[in-house]
């Protein structure tokens, strides 16, 4: 049976004959792995809306890539779940939102390439963008060096996540629970609504509003990332739709 016992940084090295080389784009992220092919990386990092090639390719790579370790991962250390619990424990790991928390927590937001229009916008912050661009580092480090050092290096970010899950006690989330009792009730569903944006590209806090329509109520919840903030915002709807219920 496997267990996690990764500790410290992880300076994967392509091949023993060649000379890794730690780009402009590393340093300005938390990726410690050298890159023998640093052009990998600066594929990895250039989104579509900047002229020339792009990281659509190695995006789709490491997709799979990241569903092999963690779903081989899964597998090895819960023998006890079935493959019920163990999708959707897989779901709740490999998704744009943990991915997007992960490339945060790298702070690939530094070193994305983008065109001049998604700059202005900002799409340096956003989660789809920083998720592919996890994605598309993923594939680049597993054709720099293979999948020993990929996995090694996934299961770093990974760490703290995966210390934390345990797919045979799986428990619903708020959003699926506030969910749910709109729906017994038979109410429209909670509509979710990003208000703010604070703090710099590497560090930032969002405040999200739940708005329901029946009954009348609006939460506001701060977190350090959208899915978070969501998550926070519908615990807070569901503590105030209770209070309510008790005093019917």
């Amino acid at each position: 049976m496997w267990s996690l016992t990764i500790t410290g940084k992880l300076n994967c090295r392509a091949a023993p004959w060649s000379k890794p080389i730690v780009t402009d784009a590393a340093l300005r992220t938390g990726i410690t792995h050298e890159f023998g092919d640093p052009a990998l990386l600066t594929l990895a990092l250039t989104h579509r809306s900047a002229a020339g090639a792009h990281n659509e390719r190695l995006e789709f790579l490491g997709d799979a890539i990241i569903g092999f370790v963690i779903a081989e991962f899964l597998y090895q250390k819960f023998p006890r779940a079935d493959e019920g619990q163990l999708t959707r424990t897989r779901a709740t790991l490999v998704n744009r939102d943990s991915l997007a928390d992960i490339a945060r927590e790298l702070e690939l937001g530094n070193a994305i390439r983008l065109g001049e229009g998604e700059m202005k916008s900002g799409g340096w912050r956003r989660d789809s963008i920083l998720a592919n661009a996890l994605e598309a580092v993923v594939g680049a480090i597993y054709l720099d060096a293979g999948l020993e050092p990929t996995r090694q290096i996934l299961l770093q970010w990974y760490r703290e996540r995966l210390l934390r899950i345990d797919p045979t006690a799986t428990q619903k989330d708020a959003k699926t629970r506030l969910q749910e009792h709109l729906q017994r009730h038979r109410n429209p569903l909670p509509v979710y609504e990003t208000v703010d944006v604070q703090g710099p590209a590497h560090d930032q806090h969002f405040v999200v509003r739940c708005q329901l329509v029946t009954p009348d109520l609006s939460v506001e919840a701060r977190g350090n990332s959208r899915r978070q903030a969501e998550q926070e915002a519908a615990r807070l709807a569901l503590v105030a739709l209770q209070a309510e219920q008790e005093q019917q």
